[in-house]
């Protein structure tokens, strides 16, 4: 009668195993970390879209109740310099909810909350502090991250429309320009007389790590 001999597997052959295991649960692990935040972006979306939708129609309806006149736009730098100075920056909570902004020829739709924190970011498209708010005069700067809400940008162009909402009214801009500037470069966000949207991400597009660069839209107010 012959016994067949068992071999013990080699080290080699444990650390191959062990090394099957450990990608195996390294590729678990990320593919379901993956799915946790891209499920909670689309849950928070979703439930601040359906508050800002019912809002919204709340804002409307006391406004039909309660109409108010619309104020005259400056017709000047003097005039301008002057609604500067009687509408101070508001300062608004970080972390708070703005508004929507669409971009129909991208197919882009999402909520702004203030703030550009790594949470904010990875929730919505984030109002750059320091700016104005949606629906103020001058240049409001808006920021979100090249895989997530502002992929799109790479397709926008020229004349394409840009719709910013908030509960008061919605406010149209055409882009004017795109380009891709150093990240210390801040005169973009500078303040204007004129009223401006800003959109700043990071470049390359496709770009793995932090991205070197930094892609700008910009775009201008038009009258409703």
């Amino acid at each position: 009668m012959m016994f067949k001999i068992q071999r013990r597997p080699t080290r080699l052959a444990l650390f191959n195993r062990w090394a099957q295991y450990f990608f195996l649960f390294v590729g678990v692990f990320a593919l379901s970390y993956c799915a946790f935040v891209l499920g909670d972006r689309w849950g928070f979306q979703a439930y601040q879209t359906r508050q800002f939708e019912r809002a919204l129609k709340d804002a409307q309806m006391s406004a039909r109740a309660h109409p108010q006149p619309a104020p005259s736009p400056p017709t000047s730098q003097e005039d301008a310099d002057r609604v500067r100075a009687e509408n101070p920056p508001i300062k608004v909570v970080p972390g708070s909810l703005l508004g929507r902004i669409e971009i129909s020829s991208i197919g882009l739709a999402a909520m702004v909350m203030e703030g550009i924190n790594d949470k904010t970011l990875r929730l919505a498209v984030g109002h750059i502090p320091g700016t104005p708010i949606p629906g103020q005069q001058g240049n409001v700067g808006l920021a979100a991250h090249r895989d997530t809400f502002f992929r799109g940008l790479r397709n926008v162009h020229k004349d394409d429309e840009i719709i910013l909402t908030t509960l008061y009214r919605s406010y149209r801009y055409r882009v004017d320009s795109t380009q891709i500037v150093e990240p210390e470069d801040i005169k973009v966000l500078a303040p204007t007389a004129d009223d401006f949207l800003t959109l700043v991400t990071c470049y390359p597009f496709y770009f793995v790590g932090p991205a070197p660069r930094r892609f700008i839209v910009r775009a201008h107010r038009i009258s409703e």
